[in-house]
């Protein structure tokens, strides 16, 4: 679970609590899994550790923010008077949440031609074809989305702090703790932060890597962001040494194509672009960039999945590859948190799906029924599969360590895709 704590001003203005829907059990897929008979015992895998402690358990702990930041930020607020402070957060938290992805030019035009061609099948009262164009236009603003560009000023951007900078910490938090938990050697000297707003992925990073990291090179278009993330790190003042060294600030992309860094991460910044060719020049640009780790992280909605599966369709199928690394990316980590910060993430990694750890990963929130347990999982070959475990029929160790588990971890079990029953092509009616 991926949730923040800090201060109670800063977290009442900013953390909304929302609840999650278990999947209905699943009837016609109920099927025993004969083949996966034991735990995966590499490694020593539990030796003195309790089953509800297995490898596999990633979830994340209360997240608090560094007691600096918090500091900072609180010092912030109380110097800059925000009228309506608390309503301007709320409509800004509910404005996010609700937004939808910007319509496509092409989208516009094929509707805007089945409106006319519907007007002038019911009604022969368009004389000009001005009146017509003026009908359409007309119709397409009642029924088409209008998604607007924001435009983070010095104001603006307090109000996302006050809203954000805790769930913003917690979600990126969340992920980097995917790659330690799987990765305890990873060892980041360089960190790329696209779309860095208040700074919250530098303090996150700073919190788990700060041993190793070097570099935090923090992109944000918005010049009074990059001055509150400064001074965020200052204490909240604009004066003094950075709390966090190594951290820079631009407005632009590296230019270089030899510049490339350990972790890149964008986090709640693709939905901020106004087209899907936007985003496509940005996540080809980002994982050329990327030498290890792409992190990418959107709200929890239906709109933040379908832009994190666009880019991680743009990774995996395209066609296009650095020169400088023809590595080929696979996905390391998604992962759907619907907790207190309900956020959805991809970690695509450099490299072969064979270095990183195998273990098939829960989908969906694990049925615990009378002596079986119902597991959703994402396996190594990206079949998804529906296992229905007994102590009697595949281990005491194994039947605890699901019975334990949660969505979003891994079974560590050693699971051959043919020894599992054929692939769920969609949930099933309850």
């Amino acid at each position: 679970m991926a949730t923040a704590s800090g201060p109670s001003y800063l977290l009442s203005l900013g953390r909304w609590h929302r609840g999650f829907r278990v999947a209905p059990q699943s009837r016609a897929l109920a099927a025993l899994v004969p083949g996966v008979s034991q735990v995966d015992n590499k490694s020593g895998f539990l030796e003195k550790r309790p089953h509800r402690r297995h490898p596999g358990i990633l979830k994340l702990p209360c997240v608090r923010l560094p007691r600096a930041l918090a500091d900072a930020a609180q010092v912030v607020l109380l110097e800059h008077s925000v009228p309506n402070v608390e309503k301007q957060v709320q409509a800004l938290t509910n404005y996010l949440w609700s937004r939808h992805l910007p319509v496509e030019p092409e989208e516009l035009q094929r509707r805007a031609a089945h409106l006319e061609k519907k007007f002038l099948e019911n009604s022969d009262s368009f004389q000009t074809e001005e009146k017509l164009r003026e009908a359409v236009l007309h119709a397409l603003r009642k029924t088409t989305y209008h998604w607007q560009e924001l435009s983070y000023n010095e104001g603006l951007s307090l109000v996302y702090m006050a809203a954000r900078l805790d769930g913003g910490f917690a979600a990126v938090s969340r992920a980097f703790h995917e790659i330690q938990t799987q990765l305890p050697e990873f060892q980041p000297k360089t960190l790329m932060d696209f779309g860095s707003g208040t700074g919250s992925v530098t303090w996150a990073a700073h919190s788990i890597w700060g041993q190793s990291l070097r570099e935090y090179m923090c992109v944000d278009s918005s010049s009074a962001m990059l001055d509150l993330a400064e001074k965020l790190l200052k204490g909240g003042s604009e004066h003094g040494k950075l709390y966090i060294p190594g951290v820079f600030f631009r407005q632009f992309l590296p230019v270089s194509p030899k510049v490339q860094f350990n972790v890149v991460v964008s986090a709640f910044s693709l939905s901020e672009l106004p087209s899907r060719a936007d985003r496509t020049e940005v996540v080809q640009t980002l994982w050329r960039k990327t030498s290890d780790f792409l992190i990418l992280v959107e709200n929890g909605t239906k709109a933040g999945h379908c832009l994190l599966m666009e880019a991680r369709d743009l990774v995996l199928k395209g066609k296009e590859k650095s020169p400088l690394d023809p590595r080929p990316g696979f996905v390391f980590a998604p992962s759907k948190k619907p907790k207190e910060e309900k956020f959805s993430m991809v970690i695509l990694a450099r490299g072969s799906p064979e270095e990183a750890n195998r273990w098939p990963r829960i989908t969906q929130p694990v049925l615990k029924r009378p002596r079986h347990v119902h597991c959703h999982l994402c396996c190594p070959d990206g079949q998804m599969q529906h296992a229905v475990l007994t102590a009697r029929r595949h281990g005491r160790d194994l039947y605890r360590c699901a019975r334990v588990s949660s969505w979003g971890d891994l079974l560590p079990v050693t699971t051959p895709s043919e020894l599992l029953p054929s692939p769920v092509e969609g949930p099933p009616e309850s």
